[in-house]
């Protein structure tokens, strides 16, 4: 057990002030819909510029799902994006070790950033379909029991379903 301090807002994650942001990115890490666009369009070009250079050199086929990797959070107040590639839920195939992995790379990037705070959406339970209930306990239960330097992790939630299911689960 660590002694993160986990929090939840309702809100936009990209007016967060933390040392880093978790982009629920797709593999491509070319921008995307949901948080991942929001992102993108509010740090400017150069997370753009900064995720090209990354498929130019190591993820030629993109980001594999349940990996991060962070680039910088231009014009975000985050000096950091983390960017970690969510499971798509699946009711005949559990991806649940897919989905945990998620929270437990990004803090994993965060570490070697050395930074003390960070934001996440809920991973997967967007357009890829992931039971809110269930994502919401993933992402609790793997952040308690991650072993991280970070102190705070604040999980921005965009609606009062996903910030309830979160309650819920902490």
């Amino acid at each position: 057990m660590t002694g993160i301090v986990i929090t939840l807002v309702r809100g936009d994650i990209t007016e967060q002030s933390v040392d880093a942001i978790v982009n629920a990115a797709n593999s491509s890490l070319l921008g995307g819909g949901g948080v991942d666009g929001a992102i993108h369009r509010a740090g400017g070009p150069a997370i753009l510029d900064a995720c090209r250079a990354l498929r130019a050199s190591h993820y030629g086929k993109g980001l594999p799902t349940g990996k991060a990797v962070a680039t910088t959070g231009g014009e975000l107040s985050a000096r950091w994006v983390i960017h970690t590639v969510g499971p798509v839920w699946s009711a005949t195939e559990d991806r649940t070790e897919l989905l945990a992995s998620c929270y437990r790379e990004s803090l994993r990037v965060a570490d070697e950033l050395g930074v003390g705070s960070v934001a996440f959406p809920a991973i997967s339970t967007g357009i890829y379909r992931w039971p809110i209930d269930d994502g919401a306990r993933i992402a609790v239960e793997t952040v308690r029991n991650a072993k991280t330097a970070v102190a705070e992790v604040r999980f921005v939630l965009f609606d009062e379903r996903a910030y309830t299911a979160f309650a819920n689960a902490l």
